[in-house]
């Protein structure tokens, strides 16, 4: 089964697949974990792709798309897979249909997640990720910290802000972004009749987890 999030960044798409990760044991393909993990390890293609990223843009889809294609042909993805940030664009969309036809697969499922834009603005600027590749693990100053201050609880490496998430300037662009041209797939997925809409927010007191149990119900 392919599952797909959807929603703005800030929205928790991280959260709800990790746990869905977790409990179906399918692999958790975030294009923007690669990416990092790229930046960090000063790569050719990390290089290429914190241009884009820093100034908040999307990557262009020549690096983008051949990695995931790459990643779902992996064994672990043989049963599975959840994609977290792919695809941005309905052109992205429409070769992931392509790259998933190929092995009789297709788009199963796709969680659309919706939270208040202040509440985004204002989680993005108090995240925090665990500076190991390897764990992954995010917190946020305000609503999950970490027991011992900038360090995970997890596996005690230091905590880090991403470059793209201490800018409001830069967050209010990707977000712009967002509207733009990855909002649009909410109807590409909708006419296939396959998107249940999550909202996940403080004032209604529902947070990614609680998402990802509604979620877990309902593909088991």
């Amino acid at each position: 089964m392919i599952l797909l999030m959807l929603g703005a960044q800030g929205t928790g798409k991280g959260t709800v697949a990790g746990i869905l990760s977790q409990k179906t044991g399918w692999p958790q393909i975030s294009t923007g974990d690669i990416f990092r993990k790229n930046i960090s390890e000063k790569t050719e293609l990390g290089i290429e792709a914190n241009k884009y990223i820093a100034a908040g843009n999307l990557v262009p889809d020549e690096i983008t798309v051949p990695m995931v294609k790459a990643r779902l042909q992996e064994a672990d993805a043989k049963e599975g897979a959840i994609l977290d940030g792919f695809p941005r664009t309905i052109a992205q969309a429409e070769k992931l249909d392509e790259i998933l036809a190929e092995s009789n697969r297709k788009v199963d499922l796709v969680i659309n997640l919706t939270t208040p834009r202040d509440e985004i603005i204002t989680r993005i600027l108090n995240r925090r990720v665990c500076s190991n590749q390897d764990c992954k693990a995010t917190y946020n100053l305000t609503m999950h910290p970490s027991k011992v201050e900038g360090i995970c609880d997890k596996c005690g490496a230091k905590l880090v802000q991403r470059e793209d998430d201490s800018n409001r300037e830069s967050i209010e662009r990707r977000l712009a972004i967002y509207d733009e041209k990855t909002k649009p797939l909410v109807d590409y997925y909708s006419a296939k009749g396959i998107v249940t809409n999550q909202e996940v927010s403080e004032r209604i007191n529902r947070l990614g987890k609680d998402v990802a149990e509604d979620v877990y119900k309902m593909i088991v």
